[in-house]
């Protein structure tokens, strides 16, 4: 069923409160507080946008107002406005203080969903998250040098995720245990094939065993001679593992072009992965990363830069676009090597809240951000993804006819991204 009720992103302004933007769109203010989940609707945010979702929305028309503008505020046409109200018999004379009914916009259409979680995921947060995701992508099982797979308590995971018709996903990494991803871990696993084929013998064993539906392999940091080498172990394992029924999924740093140089990118040989495997997933994000300077995390210029090329390289019904859940707190003046704080998209509007700061939101990066002063009088910036954000790096994959989204990760809840994206799209399920 396409149709859907009317998405409307209201961003607040001064003197909004909850009940007068409810009345300004017909929609209760126990509904905006529900859907968005507000803990403190007395408290919001300038700047700081909520998710309106009206079934039969009712306009009242204000002074200067025309059919034209009134459909553009609500995403809509003149003609939808016409035909859901019959007595308009004269589009071009409306009165102050007519009342119009503002019809239900269609959805995209169909989209895959998959969502990366860690194994102490919050189960609540899980099951609140899985009507919404294809696939879950248990982060993860290391390799090791010998080929063997360290393991996680994923099980749990796995039930739930299939208990509700969501395929789980085995992933694997070249992360050395306890450290971090390991160029020559991959080397190791590259140079040896008596322990890639102990590797891809226990991958197969740990699908049947643990019932998984497909891998996704997130190897990084490959060493640019290495390669040739990578993708003739992907097509070592897609040989065995196709054959046996089991999808094959791999990550891909966000390149812009075939020869960016870069230990991130060199490795990853975008053709290869798109011939070899079911599905890739672009890591369109870390642009504001931990020990950078501050930057959105997904600035969506630099995204549609990473779709321009990988749709030239990669079959479009193959790829899925990452879209982070969190944002970074810097403390200002940035010096290099020092550490960003992680947030949540929904603790950041709570810390702009507390601090009384005030949301703004930077046109070319599609993102919000805002600056505040802490206890010691030290100045930060907070960049962070809003419905605003969603809505148009959810937008953006629709614009480039890809296969779906994917985010790094779920175990943050954050409301409303799934209302934009049910709102948008229907969620696609393969088991």
């Amino acid at each position: 069923n396409l149709e859907v009720w009317l998405l409307i992103i209201h961003v607040v302004r001064a003197g909004d409160t909850i009940y007068n933007i409810g009345r300004r769109y017909g929609v209760s203010a126990d509904k905006i507080i529900s859907d968005n989940e507000i803990e403190n609707p007395e408290r919001l945010v300038i700047g700081q946008s909520l998710v309106i979702l009206g079934e039969n929305i009712r306009h009242t028309v204000r002074r200067g107002e025309s059919l034209y503008t009134i459909a553009r505020r609500y995403g809509t046409t003149v003609q939808s406005i016409l035909d859901a109200n019959p007595e308009i018999t004269d589009p071009s004379s409306i009165s102050i203080g007519q009342i119009i009914n503002i019809p239900p916009t269609r959805r995209l259409g169909t989209i895959e969903v998959n969502g990366y979680a860690f194994p102490n995921i919050d189960m609540e947060t899980l099951r609140k998250t899985l009507p919404y995701l294809t696939y879950l992508s248990i982060f993860s099982h290391e390799v090791r040098p010998d080929g063997s797979l360290s393991s996680i308590n994923d099980t749990p995971l796995i039930n739930a995720a299939r208990a509700a018709n969501v395929a789980p996903l085995l992933v694997i990494t070249n992360i050395e245990e306890g450290v971090s991803f390991s160029s020559d871990l991959a080397r190791t696993i590259f140079n040896s094939t008596d322990i890639q084929d102990t590797l891809i013998n226990n991958i197969i064993e740990m699908l049947r065993s643990k019932n998984y539906y497909g891998l996704d392999i997130d190897f990084e940091y490959i060493y640019p001679e290495d390669r040739e080498k990578y993708n003739d172990f992907l097509r070592r394992v897609t040989s065995r593992l196709k054959p046996l029924g089991y999808q094959v999924t791999t990550a891909l740093a966000p390149k812009i072009a075939a020869n960016q140089p870069g230990l991130l990118y060199e490795g990853h040989d975008y053709p290869v992965h798109g011939a070899l495997a079911d599905h890739v997933i672009l890591m369109t994000y870390e642009w504001g990363y931990t020990y950078g300077p501050p930057l959105a995390v997904a600035p969506i210029n630099e995204v549609r830069r990473v779709l321009n090329y990988a749709v030239t390289a990669i079959p479009r019904d193959k790829i899925f676009m990452g879209i982070p859940n969190y944002g970074y707190d810097w403390t200002l003046p940035y010096r290099r090597g020092t550490a960003a704080r992680t947030i949540s998209n929904t603790g950041a509007v709570d810390l702009a809240a507390r601090t009384g700061a005030v949301i703004q939101y930077d046109e070319e990066a599609q993102a919000p951000f805002f600056n505040y002063y802490d206890s010691d009088g030290r100045r930060h910036v907070v960049w962070f993804e809003d419905a605003r954000s969603i809505e148009v790096k959810l937008r953006l994959a629709q614009q480039f006819r890809i296969r779906g989204v994917s985010y790094w990760t779920i175990g943050r809840w954050f409301p409303q991204n799934w209302l934009v994206l049910n709102a948008l799209f229907n969620v696609t399920k393969v088991i």
